[in-house]
């Protein structure tokens, strides 16, 4: 891998010297409707800002804290409302893998395939995602030290892929917590990886709350600024119109009007910083 360089994804150029590339939506699909409403409000938000988007979404959670827990509408259902949002919205789609037997239906529908942050060292789900041909988001484990996530995106580069972003999204501090060390983001581009910072995962409280993840919400701008400083070519937030009621990862959710004053926030740090694009 060559040091900082540019990757495709969705028809634009992401890397250092390139505009911001965002990927934002709720974490799962809790209904159709839902999915359409939350994909246009986002899109619109994007092209007021003038920075490419990208809409995420979950067809299903597999690896909830309970067994009770919800999951979302699983595979086919999941895959058919991604399809539908791609098509009416006009917005490229990202969604997450957690099986080598769901990446051909997914690749058939969706623009971005991501490695869920548990699974970022497998290396068949890896090499499976790359060999789709879609832009790959691999989630660096709340396990593994940033200077070593390199090892997991050359599995998906030497399988074909070159356009692999790697988001950051804290590692483990102890029980129920995580941090997010800012020097990752220097030592991942020195590996020649382009980087994303998720700035609501990196503020969750894992398996917190009787049977399920907690966060601090107030936390999210703090971290999405302060890694604009550090150089990020892209932005993952999750965003739901009532955080409190959402059915998943509500507590370190942003609803619409705080995702687009983060936006407008980490977008004026990059240009004081010469790192936007004009």
């Amino acid at each position: 891998m060559s040091n900082t360089p540019s990757i495709e994804l969705c028809g634009h150029k992401v890397g250092p010297g390139q505009r911001l590339f965002v990927i934002a939506g709720p974490d799962s699909i809790e209904s159709e409707e839902m999915a359409l409403r939350h994909a246009h409000l986002l899109k619109g938000i994007t092209s007021r800002l003038g920075v490419p988007y990208a809409f995420k979404c979950s067809y299903d959670k597999a690896n909830r804290t309970s067994g009770k827990s919800f999951r979302g509408p699983g595979l086919k259902e999941g895959l058919r409302i991604l399809d539908r949002v791609r098509r009416e919205v006009g917005v490229p789609v990202l969604t997450d893998v957690h099986e080598t037997s769901h990446v051909g239906p997914a690749a058939e529908v969706v623009d971005i395939i991501q490695i869920p942050a548990f699974l970022c060292r497998q290396t068949d789900l890896v090499e499976a995602v790359a060999r789709s041909g879609k832009g790959v988001n691999l989630k660096k484990g709340q396990f593994v030290a940033p200077k070593d996530i390199v090892h997991s995106a050359r599995k998906a580069v030497e399988a074909g892929n070159p356009n692999v972003l790697v988001t950051e999204r804290g590692s483990s501090f102890g029980y129920n917590n995580l941090v997010v060390d800012m020097r990752g983001f220097a030592q991942m581009r020195e590996a020649g990886l382009v980087v994303c910072m998720d700035a609501t995962h990196a503020v969750q409280l894992p398996s917190s709350s009787d049977g399920k993840t907690g966060g601090e919400r107030r936390f999210v701008s703090l971290l999405a600024r302060s890694a604009a400083a550090a150089g990020i070519d892209a932005l993952f937030t999750e965003v739901h119109e009532d955080p409190d009621r959402a059915l998943c990862d509500g507590p370190c959710s942003l609803n619409p009007q705080m995702f687009e004053d983060v936006l407008r926030d980490v977008l004026s740090i990059r240009r004081a910083l010469g790192h936007e694009a004009s």
